[in-house]
């Protein structure tokens, strides 16, 4: 079965990345940085052969492969299953916030304790099956054929460990800029890293924040 390749995205930059607070599924829109950023990626992508371009259906996400779409002529689909990660009541505050005001879920979240969750939010195991799950069902529709895949932080970070063997709760020391290229292999065997966070589309005001 010939590789599905894979352009994964995250979106551009929103005011609440600049301020460290955390998104998760809230719908915050970008801002003009996040929409320069967009038009940058999609210029840097007008060439390539894209079959399909999947989608989160938040509108930083949306907007983000909207301006993709329009320079490819690749057809868009949203795709819930590509949503951040919940974070439940860490949604709105910011990192200071939840340090200050919830210390203890505070240090198992920075500890990156697999099996922990706020408080009606997704733990990290369940989002790295849900997003797994999600690319393999993607994937596999594209075999031989490149498509593009725009989400969030939490996504391409799974993305990145699921490519690389990492596991889940070890600390991260890979970048996450918004709007950069991160390209993937998909095999039915699974995904193997290509190249990661190629800025050279964007100026230095990309930002490498984790609050999706």
């Amino acid at each position: 079965m010939n590789a599905t390749r894979i352009i994964a995205v995250r979106h551009g930059e929103t005011a609440w990345n600049v301020d460290t607070r955390i998104q998760g599924h809230l719908d915050i829109p970008l801002n003009d940085t996040g929409l320069w950023q967009a038009r940058q990626l999609a210029r840097a992508l007008a060439d390539e052969p894209v079959a399909a371009i999947y989608t989160s259906d938040l509108q930083r996400a949306r907007a983000t492969a909207q301006a993709v779409a329009d320079a490819t002529g690749a057809p868009l689909t949203p795709e819930p299953a590509l949503r951040e990660r919940s974070f439940g009541h860490f949604q709105g505050r910011t990192f200071a916030q939840i340090e200050a005001e919830l210390p203890e879920d505070a240090l198992r979240w920075r500890k990156r304790d697999p099996h922990y969750a706020p408080e009606g939010g997704e733990s990290l195991t369940l989002l790295r099956e849900r997003i797994a799950a999600t690319v393999h069902r993607l994937a596999a529709r594209h075999p031989g054929e490149l498509v593009v895949l725009v989400a969030h932080g939490g996504v391409l970070d799974v993305l990145y460990r699921l490519a690389t063997g990492q596991e889940i709760q070890a600390p991260r020391t890979w970048l996450l800029a918004n709007a950069a290229i991160n390209r993937l292999l998909w095999t039915p065997q699974g995904l193997s890293l290509v190249g990661w966070a190629d800025t050279q589309h964007l100026d230095n005001a990309a930002r490498d924040e984790t609050t999706a």
